[in-house]
């Protein structure tokens, strides 16, 4: 009984591994393809933690999964609109520092925020 114990798990183990191995990595595999806006160091700087934090969302709100470089869903044309926004904002502050992100206007909703909560009621 033992024995058939260790086996399973055993097995369970190798296989884990395996598929581990095979499967493709989050980000498509490879270097990355159909950059338009963002560089590969914007990538490797974080950009799109930035944009899954600021927006509250996950990789396939904008991309296919499977295919990261895929343009199929029209909220990565969106997305990469808002990219090229937030870097030309970004790019005319004198003191070069990033003062514009996704999290500015969406504040964590997939649909950026455009008036403040209402006020609360004053008793």
């Amino acid at each position: 009984m033992m024995s058939h114990m260790r086996f399973l798990l055993s097995s369970a183990f190798c296989l884990v591994a395996v598929f581990a191995f095979a499967a493709p990595s989050p980000q498509g595999g490879g270097a990355p393809k159909n950059l338009k806006v963002l560089t590969p160091a914007d990538l490797s700087g974080g950009a799109m933690r930035q944009a899954t934090q600021g927006l509250g969302v996950r990789c396939n709100y904008c991309h296919i999964q499977g295919d990261n470089s895929s343009d199929e869903n029209p909220k990565k044309l969106i997305a990469r609109n808002m990219f090229a926004m937030t870097k030309d904002i970004n790019a005319k502050f004198p003191d070069g520092k990033v003062h514009v992100t996704c999290y500015t206007c969406h504040r964590g909703a997939a649909a950026p925020l455009t008036a403040p909560p209402p006020a609360e009621p004053k008793q």
